[in-house]
């Protein structure tokens, strides 16, 4: 049940994150690069202090570590572009279906041979998922918005498999977020010329702060606590639950309004999720 209830704690924490950027980002109180940069900075700060209060030392030079920030930044950067020309639903879908076939596909590498059920619980949250975020009219699927979005979903799903072996979740978080925060400033640069964090106001400011320090530096470090006691399988089906999370986040915060749509697929969903986890019986379980 403890495991369970700190899964459940994580996926709201992913879940707030996707608000606190639609309440940022969408709003215009901040640019989506600067976001990630801000988010990047926050959560590296957070957690090399939290570091320096438990043994002081953060090796940055490890190979997992490094790979770690990669993929991170990876994710983070491709996140952002990705939104920058392409529909906040569409963008979930191809996040997290992306995900889902990077953590399965992880999984069958790792020697899991995940069961049926969960194959087909995960075949039914993602066609909960397609169904809750598809949107009306005519979908803009720029290539290039696609490609980001795509790897985005590569880079947190191998981000999530290296943290299976994690011995130290704070650590390995913090040190990830130390490498974002390198490649997020290049990043930025590169991209606005040379000067950072622009037309931001202090409330966008404040929510990618937020994000960073605590629903993603602290989020992120509990994920790597958890990885190395659930399967990648199950990892990556948990996560089909955060865009469901988020629209009601967004119904209870950000006052948008629900739809029988939203619960007839937020139930599919976490249905199949649901189906996907229910141990299976056994030939010898009902012998006594």
């Amino acid at each position: 049940m403890k495991l369970a209830a700190l899964t459940a704690l994580v996926m709201v924490a992913f879940a707030a994150n996707s608000v606190l950027n639609r309440a940022a980002v969408g709003a215009g109180q901040i640019g989506a690069l600067d976001f990630a940069l801000v988010r990047a900075v926050a959560g590296a700060a957070l957690l090399v202090l939290l570091i320096r209060l438990r043994h002081g030392s953060l090796p940055l030079l490890q190979p997992r570590r490094m790979l770690g920030g990669l993929m991170l930044t990876t994710y983070l950067i491709g996140f952002s572009l990705a939104y920058l020309a392409m529909d906040a639903g569409l963008g979930a879908l191809i996040l997290f279906g992306g995900v889902q076939v990077t953590m399965f596909a992880g999984a069958l590498a790792l020697g899991e041979r995940p069961p049926a059920r969960r194959w087909i619980g995960a075949a039914l949250a993602l066609c909960g998922l397609a169904w809750l975020v598809w949107p009306g009219g005519a979908v803009s699927l720029p290539i290039w918005a696609v490609g980001s979005m795509g790897f985005a979903a590569l880079g947190w799903g191998i981000y999530s498999l290296i943290g299976r072996g994690s011995s130290d979740p704070l650590g390995d978080t913090g040190a990830a977020f130390v490498w974002a925060t390198v490649a997020g400033f290049v990043a930025l640069l590169v991209q606005s010329g040379g000067s950072p964090v622009n037309d931001a106001t202090w409330a966008g400011l404040a929510l990618a702060a937020t994000s960073g320090a605590v629903t993603s530096g602290l989020g992120y470090a509990l994920w790597y606590e958890v990885l190395p006691r659930i399967g990648a399988s199950v990892a990556g089906l948990v996560q089909l639950s955060v865009p469901v999370i988020a629209a009601l986040g967004g119904v209870i915060f950000l006052a948008e309004a629900p739809s029988l749509r939203m619960l007839g697929a937020g139930a599919l969903v976490l249905g199949g999720i649901a189906w996907g986890l229910w141990p299976q019986r056994t030939s010898g379980s009902s012998a006594s």
